[in-house]
């Protein structure tokens, strides 16, 4: 049995460390990571929280956020938790495509540098990843082994990680759900209804909350799809193939995606990846595993549908869990090229040579990726210093770029006067401006709100690819001793309007803020627009 799990415990152990060395030290939040750890944060108010968001990710970083304000606490915790997760997963999958598989599977997922970057990150889509890999095992085990501790092992399984995948992303743990329960259905000796019982009471149980949500602050389960629908830029038909392949070069977002291909053989692996996966059903018919292979590969597919046919934009970690799932056959693949295909010293060199080259590509890309979020980091820092320099202290707020970064870093909240983080009135943010601090952030010559016209203007050190920054700053904004004076001072003149797409939250926090800046609470992946409808907008992801 030691030997059984030891391959799948040396991967997840390497992942881990890897990710504590090359990826923990010194990253920054990014702008979607800020938004669902702020929602738990008692160091700064809740970001707005638009209708595609899900609360997933909030309730796992929750226990580390509440505890400390320390983001190395939150990166070393996230790091082994997600070490943990793909350990679990393999072991899951070692019952089923033999433990070298299931390790050879884990670690060609783990060395792509997307898998390396998230694991660490307060991002649901890794996550998601795992409660496929188990949901799709576990099932393939009940339908199996009938065996009375076994089948009840299995079906628990099953039901913990349809619930888990549907809590992080209830779109994903659709098109999960989809395939298994086509699965359990058309396969006469899987026609089960504890099976089918299990799929759809794990999946009610995932997405209960966001449901509940919906009808509470949005008028009812079709208005909120509505509304994230139009957020992620109106679902249809989107040919999205070219857009993922040149994300791949290390882009985490690319909306709209219109870089050229300079770095081809950062996708190499991605036009590799279906030869392999066709190689292992082949090995699998071959073996008469065929019903292993096929079910993670059809809800691979599945999975990867809607980002590659019907979202406009990518971002490489929408398709994790399709990875993580067509990379078992992937690994089998590759296992049955290397015993079979002759002559056979020849091979196992050229594949490993193959190899090697592959993580060698991933490395680069990843280290890049690193860097920019280190760079990020630093630069936000520095704005979030000179703004308290300025006097921007809590209670304050932030408006227009980058808004929901800097104000956590500030312990300020973010509030926008228009677009899908629309969240504030512009006459209430002119109001709120004569009792407490608070700053417009405008990028290079682009003019100031109407509200902030005659505020006080001050540079601001440079965010990455926003040379020029200026921040107004609202008539409470006064630096030095004076402006500690100021914000002693302020007093709550009671509630003012408030525009909202979702519910509000009163941060943990001694300090009670009017009610115009009370913390909302519900997710989105629109691009946040300046304080005054500009242009320049930074697209946002769920």
């Amino acid at each position: 049995m030691v030997r059984d799990v030891r391959w799948p415990v040396g991967v997840a152990a390497a992942y881990t460390v890897a990710q504590l060395l090359l990826v923990v030290p010194g990253t920054g939040l990014g702008w979607d990571e800020t938004v669902y750890v702020s929602q738990v944060s008692p160091h700064a108010p809740a970001a707005f929280f638009s209708a595609p968001r899900a609360r997933g990710i909030t309730f796992l970083v929750a226990p580390v956020v509440a505890l400390t304000d320390s983001l190395q606490a939150l990166r070393v915790y996230l790091a082994v938790l997600s070490g943990a997760g793909l350990l679990l997963s393999m072991c899951v999958w070692r019952r089923l495509l033999s433990s070298y598989v299931a390790a050879l599977a884990g670690a060609l997922f783990a060395g792509l540098w997307i898998t390396m970057l998230y694991g660490s990150q307060a991002m649901p889509n890794l996550w998601v990843a795992y409660g496929a890999l188990i949901a799709v095992g576990c099932f393939l085990i009940a339908a199996q082994d009938r065996t009375d501790r076994t089948d009840r092992a299995a079906l628990a399984g099953l039901g913990a990680a349809v619930a888990f995948t549907a809590l992080m992303r209830p779109g994903d743990a659709f098109w999960l759900l989809l395939p298994l329960f086509g699965a359990a259905l058309s396969v006469r000796a899987w026609r089960r209804p504890a099976v089918l019982l299990v799929l759809v009471g794990g999946a009610a149980l995932g997405s209960a909350e966001w449901v509940i949500e919906a009808y509470l602050r949005y008028g009812g389960l079709p208005a909120r799809l509505s509304r994230a629908g139009e957020i992620q830029g109106h679902l249809g038909w989107h040919l999205a193939f070219d857009d993922h392949v040149r994300a791949l070069q290390g882009r985490t977002l690319c909306r709209p995606c219109n870089v050229p291909l300079r770095e081809p053989l950062a996708a190499a692996w991605w036009f590799v990846l279906p030869l392999l996966t066709a190689g292992g059903v082949v090995a699998a018919a071959r073996a008469r595993k065929r019903a292993l292979v096929l079910v993670p590969t059809v809800v691979g597919l599945a999975l990867a549908a809607p980002y590659l046919l019907l979202v406009g934009y990518a971002a490489p970690r929408f398709l994790l869990p399709a990875y993580a799932l067509l990379l078992l056959p992937a690994a089998l693949g590759l296992m049955w090229l290397a015993g079979t295909a002759l002559p056979r010293a020849l091979v196992i060199t050229a594949l490993v040579l193959a190899l090697a080259a592959h993580l060698t590509v991933q490395y680069l890309i990843l280290e890049a990726a690193v860097s920019r979020s280190r760079s990020s980091q630093t630069a936000f820092g520095r704005v979030a210093a000179e703004l308290r320099r300025q006097g921007l202290r809590p209670p304050c707020v932030v408006s227009g770029e980058e808004a929901v970064r800097v104000a956590f870093r500030s312990g300020c909240a973010s509030r926008q006067t228009g677009g899908h983080d629309g969240s504030i009135t512009p006459a209430a943010m002119g109001v709120t401006a004569r009792s407490r601090p608070v700053a417009v952030l405008v990028r290079g010559d682009a003019h100031p709100p109407p509200y902030a016209r005659f505020w006080r203007p001050h540079p601001l050190p440079a965010l990455p690819g926003m040379p020029g920054l200026r921040a107004y700053l609202g008539p409470a904004t006064l630096p030095g001793p004076a402006g500690n004076q100021q914000h002693a001072a302020s007093v709550s003149t009671g509630p003012h309007p408030v525009r909202s797409d979702g519910p509000t939250r009163v941060p943990v926090r001694a300090l009670r803020l009017p009610h115009s800046i009370q913390p909302f609470s519900l997710e989105c992946s629109s691009p946040p627009v300046h304080a005054h409808g500009g242009r320049g907008r930074r697209p946002q992801t769920a």
